[in-house]
Order: C-alpha cells, then sequence, then structure tokens
C-alpha cells in the first residue's frame, strides 16, 4: 500500500490510498476533485473509494459503462454542478444527473488515437482503455483494426488490451519488453520498426522513467506527409509524467535527447488532457514566455469550447515545455540548478507541490 498527500485550496489535506496489486485506491477528504482524478491517471489507477472524514463537499458516482468500463461523476453538493470523467455512455450520464439534480460542467477525459493508412484501410489503435468503441467506429471509418500500440502498462492505457484481443482475433498487441504491459503479444525495444498497411511506418521509442520500460511510437507515411509521435505518458503537452519508475536522468534522455531531437514539425499525442494546468505552472517558471501565454489562452478557448489541445509539434514543445527546456542555461538558472538533470528533476519537484 502507498499513501500521497494532495493539498488542497489554502489548506485543506486530501489523500489517495493504493493498493500497489490491484492499482485501486481510496482518496480521503477530495475537495478538489479534478486534482486527484488527474493524479489517479498519473499513478495509474483506479479510483474506488471516497472516504469522508466529516461533512463534505463533494461526491464521486460511479457507472459501470459498457462491459468493462468506467465512468465517474464528481458532484459539488455547494453549487450542485458535476463533472464527468470518460463517460462512454452519454445518455446515462444525462439521466443520473437529471436524478441528482446536478448540471453536468465539466467533462474530463484520456485520449483514444487512430493510426490509418488510407491505401489499404487499415488501422493501429495507441491506448484502447475503450475498445468497444473503438471497434464500433473502425466500422463506421471502414477501416480494419490490425495493431495495438501500448505505450506503458498502467491500467488506462493498456487496460483495454485483453478485450481488443477478444473481439479481434490475430490482432497484435505491441508493448515495451521491460513492461508488463497487458495482453501483449510482440515486445519491443528502442528502435524496432512496424509496418501498417502500405505506406505507414512505425519506429519505436524507448522513453523510460514514467515506467521503466515505457514505449513512445515515432509514425512516418507518404512523402510530405507530417509526422507524429504518440507519448503516452513520457510527454505532455507543457509537461511530463511523473517519475514513477525513473529518474531524472532518463526523463532528461527521454524528453530532451530522444523526442527533442525529433523533426520540429512532428505532431505530438500524448496520453492526457493537462494541458491548461501544464501551462499554468510553466508560466511560474518562465513568467515572461510569450509563447506560454499565447498557449494557454489558445488552450483555454480549446477546453471551453470542449475540444482537446492535441496535437502540439516537437517545435511548440521546445518553446513552452519547461521540462524539454531543461537544457537551456536560463530554465537552470532560474530554477537554480547548474545543470540540465539537476534543473528537470528540480521542475519535476516543484510541479509536484505546485497547488495551481
Amino acid at each position: 500500500m502507498k499513501i500521497f498527500h494532495y493539498p488542497c485550496l489554502e489548506d485543506n489535506h486530501a489523500y489517495m490510498i493504493i493498493d500497489e496489486a490491484t492499482r485501486e485506491a481510496a482518496v480521503v477528504d477530495p475537495v478538489e476533485p479534478e486534482k486527484l482524478v488527474e493524479a489517479a491517471g498519473e499513478h495509474g489507477v483506479q479510483i474506488k473509494l471516497v472516504l469522508t472524514t466529516h461533512h463534505h463537499w463533494m461526491k464521486i458516482f460511479h457507472y459501470p459503462c459498457l462491459e468493462d468500463n468506467h465512468a465517474y461523476m464528481i458532484i459539488d453538493e455547494a453549487t450542485r454542478e458535476a463533472a464527468v470523467v470518460d463517460p462512454v455512455e452519454p445518455e446515462k450520464l444525462v439521466e443520473a444527473a437529471g436524478e441528482h439534480g446536478v448540471q453536468i460542467k465539466l467533462v474530463l477525459t484520456t485520449h483514444h488515437h487512430w493510426i490509418i493508412d488510407e491505401a489499404t484501410r487499415e488501422a493501429a489503435v495507441v491506448d484502447p482503455v475503450e475498445p468497444e468503441k473503438l471497434v464500433e467506429a473502425a466500422g463506421e471509418h471502414g477501416v480494419q483494426i490490425k495493431l495495438v500500440l501500448t505505450t506503458h502498462h498502467h491500467w488506462d492505457h493498456a487496460g483495454g488490451n485483453a478485450k481488443m484481443r477478444e473481439m479481434i482475433p490475430g490482432i497484435k498487441v505491441y508493448g515495451g519488453s521491460l513492461d508488463k504491459v497487458q495482453a501483449c503479444t510482440d515486445k519491443v525495444d528502442h528502435g524496432d520498426k512496424i509496418s501498417l498497411g502500405a505506406d505507414v511506418n512505425i519506429l519505436t521509442l524507448h522513453t523510460p522513467c514514467h515506467t521503466k520500460g515505457h514505449i513512445s511510437y515515432y509514425i512516418t507515411g507518404k512523402e510530405g506527409e507530417d509526422s507524429a509521435v504518440f507519448t503516452g505518458d513520457t510527454l505532455f503537452i507543457a509537461g511530463c509524467g511523473k517519475f514513477f519508475e525513473g529518474t531524472a536522468e532518463q526523463m532528461h534522455d527521454s524528453l530532451c535527447v530522444t523526442l527533442a531531437s525529433l523533426p520540429k514539425p512532428t505532431q505530438v499525442y500524448c496520453g492526457h488532457e493537462y494541458t491548461v494546468k501544464n501551462l499554468q505552472f510553466a508560466q511560474t517558471v518562465e513568467p515572461d514566455n510569450a509563447k506560454i501565454k499565447q498557449k494557454l489562452s489558445w488552450a483555454q478557448q480549446q477546453r471551453q469550447a470542449g475540444l482537446p489541445t492535441i496535437p502540439s509539434t516537437i517545435e511548440q514543445e521546445l518553446e513552452t515545455n519547461p521540462f524539454v527546456r531543461a537544457d537551456l542555461p536560463e530554465i537552470q538558472s532560474k530554477v537554480g540548478c547548474k545543470s540540465p538533470v539537476e534543473a528537470l528533476g528540480k521542475i519535476r519537484q516543484m510541479k509536484d507541490s505546485w497547488r495551481g
């Protein structure tokens, strides 16, 4: 068992208690639910219980969706406003909101990503935690899912693999050789190559730290088409994953060497929608960075409109992501460090304790 502490509001404390064997969690007095739900995604755990010590401000309701997925409704009792997490059966959540007498104000989601070879209509899916949704969409798009690309072993990325294999016999499920990826059929290491259809090439990049076997997938197509990289929980837009199974040196190599060396126009698709919070934190590191200010304004508009903030590009991350920018002497100076690795580790510590 592990216990994590999360400062909330000005002087409150919330806690997350994690069972290591099942990756299930309880949260204690979660007065800032978004922070706890985000942390659950970062830790790769499922929130199953809320433990309240005394009169509480909010409730979390769990709604099973499809066969083996989970949606949540988080209700602020004072305002009767609610957030819903991964509402794969929206009618069920809207009906429940009416029963609870609350207004849904916010949708929190993780991302599903598709890669389709236009010539053959063959597809790969990245971290498909909602298998039924993706198989249905494949039928709508007239494509055949041939590959699953798993970035790492956490349940919110690999949890749909077994169901994908059940629904699509013979499908290949790729995952890092150093990660215990659920239902993996083909283990990969840094530099391995995978083909999809006639024109899509996939290069595996070992990007450890968040997990020791984390893999990012670099995708190229026909000449003239922009490349893309699927970075899971290593590189977020304006952020990076927590160092659960690695060191600052490993994260530096993953971000500032492996990923930063990709062509600047490469589109970046990450595993979670943390962009606004990440950019707000980035402003505390570089308050005079106009690029960060501009992207934060854009990201806030996107989210208010219910739109995602992906993709970014490698070039934009080099301009706005404090973790990727740790190589710069001015960033090291701002955080009182003398080396890129030390600076990256310090910025991660700052982010972990940030109350924004």
